[in-house]
């Protein structure tokens, strides 16, 4: 369904000690963007009877019934570099994607 990169796993492990009761990272997909849809992510500190839940480990990634299907096949990575750090979404069923990489159209 969704991958996380090993590098997107320490780090997501990394900021869930920090926050309190949270049990994995929440990730959607939301109407917006200059491309149709947008993505998300917010850890989470419950879930609902309808998400989808894929665990690596002690690393909860969660899915709402509704992003599910527009996420599956991706991958969760985090990059730090010089121009800037943070998570990336790669999404095989994307058409078209925007510059910054947070909106893309299916």
């Amino acid at each position: 369904m969704i991958t996380v990169t090993s590098t997107a796993e320490e780090k997501i492990r990394e900021l869930m000690r920090e926050e309190q009761d949270t049990i994995g990272l929440r990730v959607y997909v939301k109407g917006g963007g200059c491309h149709g849809y947008q993505y998300g992510m917010a850890f989470e500190s419950k879930m609902s009877e309808d998400d989808t839940v894929v665990e690596m480990g002690d690393v909860k990634v969660i899915m709402d019934s509704q992003s599910a299907p527009l996420l599956v096949g991706c991958e969760v990575d985090y990059t730090d570099s010089v121009q800037g750090s943070g998570f990336a979404i790669k999404n095989p069923q994307a058409k078209t994607t925007c510059g910054c990489g947070s909106s893309f159209s299916a």
